[in-house]
């Protein structure tokens, strides 16, 4: 039995544990409280994680110290620097697909952000939708979490994207799961296969901030099928609710320049939906613009954020990993190779 895990006897809906290993990876920066509190709900599921993951992003709130203290049987990885949440959740990564599994069956790593409170039964809902929505070739290579606000209201922020002209075949296998097809995903509660992973590759680690968990689960799950499961639920507890189009302020940058990335280079996109999501994008900056109390600074953060997109590339992510002590695994896939490492 693991230091976070459950009884080797229990059982997940009908199934044996060792049938899945799961690794929960959980970024955070200076929110002490609210990771006590998601670390807690983990411990607190009816399926346990067999492993927690935190990387602490060089919180100066005493992130690290109470890990130690309240959570000794996890995993810390205390960064010497901040290198985001797309660095952050590269790290934590990487040091899963470093350690393989003792058990036989599949690994799959369970993604959360530090202010993400699941409910009991999520992981186990997760596993479950995982397995009923399999089909005869293999299992998705994506399950996400329906995401809530504190008020029990859906959040806007953490949406998945349906999956356009999803097949026939497909919607069906999903729904006779309780689930439907998506096209991505946020790092606010979603199961991933581990051998996805490896194949097509870390998070962008450059991106920094936004838009890197969209090209990661667009890049996983392009050719691949992926389902947001509504039974299991986590809480995000944000300080407002809002969705994606509320005013960042300076962060604007991030969000322009990422997307001029993430449209111009990252294999996670078929042409057409380039077009497609370029378009939406267009359509939410307008609205972000108009419902902006200070418009200079977007202008502003739009001017660098189009410069840094259009004249620059994301670093390779072993590189950015390697500068703050994280080992890489090597590359499997011919994408992992173009897109993060």
């Amino acid at each position: 039995m693991s230091a976070t895990g459950p009884d080797p006897g229990q059982a997940a809906d009908g199934a044996s544990v060792t049938a899945v290993f799961v690794t929960a990876v959980v970024v955070t920066y200076n929110r002490r409280a609210l990771l006590g509190e998601a670390l807690a709900a983990l411990h607190a599921q009816a399926r346990v994680p067999d492993r927690i993951i935190v990387v602490d992003n060089a919180s100066a709130d005493g992130t690290a110290a109470m890990v130690r203290d309240r959570f000794p049987g996890v995993d810390l990885l205390a960064l010497p620097r901040n290198v985001g949440g797309a660095g952050g959740f590269a790290a934590g990564m990487a040091r899963a697909l470093h350690t393989e599994p003792t058990r036989a069956g599949a690994e799959l790593l369970w993604l959360l952000d530090d202010d993400t409170v699941p409910e009991p039964g999520a992981l186990r809902a997760l596993i479950a939708a995982r397995r009923s929505a399999a089909g005869p070739d293999e299992p998705p290579a994506l399950v996400a979490s329906r995401v809530v606000w504190t008020d029990g209201r859906d959040h806007p922020m953490n949406t998945p994207r349906a999956k356009p002209r999803a097949a026939a075949a497909e919607r069906e296998r999903a729904a006779a799961a309780g689930c439907v097809p998506i096209r991505s995903a946020s790092f606010v509660s979603v199961l991933v296969d581990a051998a996805a992973v490896r194949e097509r590759g870390l998070p962008v680690a450059d991106y920094f901030l936004w838009n890197d968990d969209f090209e990661f689960t667009t890049r996983l799950l392009r050719g691949r099928r992926g389902v947001l499961c509504p039974d299991s639920v986590a809480v995000h507890k944000t300080r407002t609710f809002g969705g994606a189009d509320a005013d960042p302020g300076d962060r604007f940058f991030y969000e322009v320049r990422n997307k001029i990335w993430l449209f111009t280079g990252s294999p996670g996109l078929a042409p057409p939906e380039r077009v497609l999501y370029a378009g939406s994008t267009l359509r939410r900056w307008v609205r972000t613009f108009a419902g902006s109390s200070d418009r200079a600074v977007l202008r502003r953060a739009l001017a660098r954020g189009v410069r840094k997109g259009l004249f620059t590339r994301p670093r390779p992510t072993g590189a950015v990993l390697r500068d703050v002590g994280v080992d890489v695994p090597p590359p499997a896939g011919r994408e992992a190779q173009r897109s993060s490492m």
